[in-house]
């Protein structure tokens, strides 16, 4: 009887730290699956501001700081634009000095701990950038949905969707572009973004319900004036688009896809999110199994976010291999499979969903040539 009731016990502690284990992963899946503005993703160091002029900003020396390009600042209640490293200016050896673009509000104060991110507009395109825009509602399954809309010539639109830890702030760094270009834009807030309806649990599903909002803005596109549509994703944006293309009743008025950091291996995604939240790495298969349960990610095929053999239509991917949240073998890997339709632009020195941000020119010559015949 002790021997029956010891293993009694011993099974009952073994089920109750698996059921623990098990509650632990899912809680730590739907916390890695509602990454914002306020969470930094995987290689978003802390930086800490050593002094600021007009025209120069001194931060704590690191790879993030020593990035080539154009990011934001941002901090509590502060935020700013800066530009490339400057050499040649006496610093000290912890530190790095960078063109101070300009500070769009709150004061840039010694020890002011910030982070660098590839939204560097903040507002809208009216006050930001001086760009003609109107606030409109796209009709969504779960309500209303909040976009910009800046009026272009051209029948061909491009709609717009920001990824992770963004918001539709970010598109506004190739609104310009788009402007000189006579493109309509619609920029689109989506489920669970501010102002936006919220789903039951609140957690991104990585693209796979998230698109059909996208979709709803198709037709919504359609409806006032569009012949055709050019989707423009970062990040689930990316993946979102994807699938508009593959699955959207609507598909055949899609003429092109602009795909910036897509997240295609899903499983990997999550794992990066997790370990950005301190997730043991001994929970991390947990956590990818519960985010199979939460977001419908397939088992089956984690790695393709959309099976490229069903694509018809142009594709142009950004991505490169300091993405520490989007592998970028996966997009290799996805473009090499239809070499004929999809096109890889490599960006090295960016980090996840930063492909303008480290070479502005470059990124936007690329955008024009293949834009172009679409217009």
């Amino acid at each position: 009887m002790r021997l029956g009731t010891a293993a009694a016990v011993a099974a009952l502690t073994v089920i109750g730290a698996g059921a623990a284990a098990v509650a632990v992963g899912r809680y730590a899946s739907e916390t890695a699956l509602k990454p914002s503005p306020d969470h930094p993703l995987p290689g978003d160091s802390r930086l800490t501001v050593h002094s600021a002029t007009d025209e120069r900003i001194v931060l704590t020396r690191s790879l993030a700081s020593l990035r080539p390009g154009t990011y934001g600042l941002t901090g509590n209640g502060c935020h700013a634009v800066v530009g490339s490293v400057v050499h040649g200016t006496p610093h000290p050896a912890d530190a790095v000095v960078r063109r101070l673009e300009r500070v769009t509000h709150g004061t840039l104060k010694p020890g002011k701990r910030m982070r660098l991110t590839p939204q560097v507009h903040i507002g809208n395109p009216r006050d930001a950038l001086g760009l003609d825009c109107a606030d409109v509602d796209i009709p969504g399954e779960l309500g209303p949905l909040p976009a910009w809309f800046l009026p272009g010539v051209r029948d061909t639109w491009v709609i717009t969707a920001h990824g992770l830890g963004t918001t539709r702030e970010h598109p506004m760094v190739v609104m310009p572009f788009l402007h000189r270009h006579r493109l309509p834009v619609l920029d689109l807030a989506y489920r669970n973004d501010v102002g936006a309806p919220r789903t039951a649990d609140g957690i991104n599903h990585l693209g796979d319900t998230e698109w059909r909002d996208l979709d709803a803005a198709i037709r919504y596109a359609l409806r006032y004036g569009a012949h055709d549509v050019v989707l423009y994703g970062w990040s689930t944006g990316a993946t979102m688009a994807l699938r508009a293309a593959v699955h959207s009743a609507l598909r055949d008025r899609i003429s092109g896809l602009v795909l910036d950091s897509p997240v295609l291996d899903r499983h990997a995604t999550v794992r990066a999110l997790a370990a950005a939240r301190r997730v043991p790495r001994a929970l991390l298969p947990l956590v990818v199994r519960a985010a199979e349960g939460t977001t419908g990610m397939p088992v089956d095929r984690p790695a393709d976010a959309v099976d490229p053999d069903e694509l018809t239509i142009p594709t142009l991917i950004f991505h490169g291999p300091d993405d520490m949240i989007a592998p970028w073998a996966a997009s290799r890997s996805f473009a090499a499979r239809r070499s004929e339709l999809i096109t890889l632009q490599p960006v090295p020195h960016a980090p996840h969903a930063a492909m303008w941000n480290a070479d502005p020119s470059r990124y936007e010559e690329a955008l024009r040539r293949f834009l172009t015949p679409l217009m």
